[in-house]
């Protein structure tokens, strides 16, 4: 089947084409061009939309769906020290609503693409992991599910509590299960597994060092938190001797099979570092305001040519998965922090355009699709289509800029894979009222068990 999409505004590596299309076969882009359509199978004629890539989302905790609004006024650590007991009682029937209440809201949002690190495996709850992959499935997002873990317990000088961390041996059998079962490595797949301990306050550089090894005889990617706060820099130097990145790079974890979470508390020596090793970093700019962490250095670590995507983070710390709003949250972020470093050219530090790349071709790179992130041939047919001619963004000069500064709530259409999953701002993969329905019953459930 061919799909050809034509839009007021296609965005291309080289710049906006007026009146653009593309066409696909099977999920692949095979041509682009502008003016008059080519014939194909289905054609959607947007003329008052902007198409951009289909963002690529390079981090979030969909479980978190179920547990939004605890602790609002918590930093990291009291936060979790809050929400660790809730998510003792998950399992996989709630894990399956929190996620397609996520899937929905990041599809009908304009991501095609997204990760999901999801580290809390209580004993006893079989088929979490398998939700997750099922959830994505059925709502026709290309999905990077992450084998999380946590080993390192309070008892043992960790911060999660004992109960909801797992054997090291069993890890790192699951992991080598899950990954034979579902990782598919070919080009254009919808399903990749990753490798990603939580980070480095909740389990032991032994496991650390394992599941490197592991991901790489596996050919898996790795992910972890990282340089998130001041506190997790103080318990790396106070349990180690050494600083975040310092220990990554002694436990095998840099390189361009590796992006980290957030990235806030880097130095100038170790954003050189990432550059030099080629890897990658997820800005996460409203959690990060949410917590009160920090603001990551996008300005600096774009300027050293750095892998940079855009996450959402959990919704316990976003309580939204809009990543259109994390482009504007960006650049905002990045110009707020230039000013308090007292740059004079502050409002130049990040624009639309460099932030629209990041949540598409720079969140493709850190997961490590070299098949997504750009709207050109031989590209997966991943596209995100805003209106531009609606309240918030008619009349304005650049339509690009206009969706930075003025993020949609919802993309007009959403095609994945060549399949158009939002039509008119409606999903059509699933229904958005018995979504909502089954994520009330799994927060109540949660709740419920906390307070019994």
């Amino acid at each position: 089947m061919s799909l050809v999409v034509r839009a007021g505004f296609l965005l291309t590596p080289s710049g906006l084409k007026t009146q653009g299309w593309l066409r696909s076969r099977h999920g692949v882009i095979v041509e682009t061009g502008a003016g008059e359509l080519p014939e194909a199978g289905e054609s959607l004629d947007l003329p008052n939309c902007l198409a951009v890539p289909g963002l690529v989302n390079a981090h979030d905790h969909m479980y978190q769906w179920a547990t939004r609004g605890y602790a609002p006024g918590g930093k990291l650590f009291d936060w979790l020290t809050a929400l660790y007991p809730v998510w003792a009682g998950l399992d996989a029937g709630v894990v399956r609503a929190a996620a397609r209440a996520a899937m929905a809201r990041l599809l009908t949002a304009g991501c095609t693409l997204s990760t999901d690190h999801h580290y809390i495996f209580p004993p006893g709850r079989p088929g979490i992991f398998e939700a997750l992959v099922e959830s994505a499935r059925e709502l026709g997002l290309r999905f990077h599910p992450c084998r999380g873990s946590m080993s390192l317990g309070r008892s043992q000088g960790g911060l999660p509590p004992d109960q909801i961390v797992e054997a090291e041996d069993d890890i790192l059998a699951d992991t080598e299960l899950l990954a034979a079962k579902f990782h598919d490595p070919r080009p254009h797949s919808m399903c990749r597994v990753v490798v990603a301990p939580c980070s480095p306050f909740s389990v032991t550089p032994e496991l650390m060092r394992e599941s490197a090894a592991q991901a790489r005889r596996l050919g898996l990617r790795l992910h972890t938190h990282l340089a998130e706060t001041i506190d997790e820099e103080r318990f790396c130097l106070e349990r180690f001797g050494k600083r975040p990145l310092d220990l990554m790079e002694e436990w095998g974890w840099t390189g361009d099979d590796v992006w980290f979470a957030h990235g806030i508390h880097f130095n100038r020596d170790e954003i050189a570092a990432l550059a030099r090793t080629r890897t990658g970093v997820a800005h996460c700019p409203s959690s990060n305001m949410r917590l009160g962490a920090g603001a990551c250095p996008v300005e600096e670590l774009v300027a050293a040519g750095v892998r940079l995507g855009l996450g959402v983070d959990g919704s316990a710390s976003n309580e939204d998965a809009n990543l259109a709003g994390e482009v504007h949250q960006a650049v905002m972020l990045a110009r707020l922090r230039a000013a308090l470093l007292g740059r004079e050219d502050a409002a130049g530090a990040l624009d639309g355009s460099t932030a629209w790349r990041l949540a598409t071709e720079g969140g493709a790179q850190c997961l490590g699709r070299d098949d997504c992130g750009t709207l050109e041939v031989g590209k997966s047919a991943d596209v995100a289509l805003y209106r531009v001619d609606d309240l918030l963004h008619t009349g304005m000069e650049n339509p690009l800029e206009a969706l930075a500064l003025a993020p949609p709530a919802r993309a007009h259409a959403v095609i994945v894979n060549g399949r158009v999953v939002v039509r008119e701002g409606r999903l059509l993969t699933a229904d958005e009222e018995a979504i909502t329905r089954e994520l009330k019953q799994a927060s109540d459930t949660l709740r419920k068990a906390v307070h019994a």
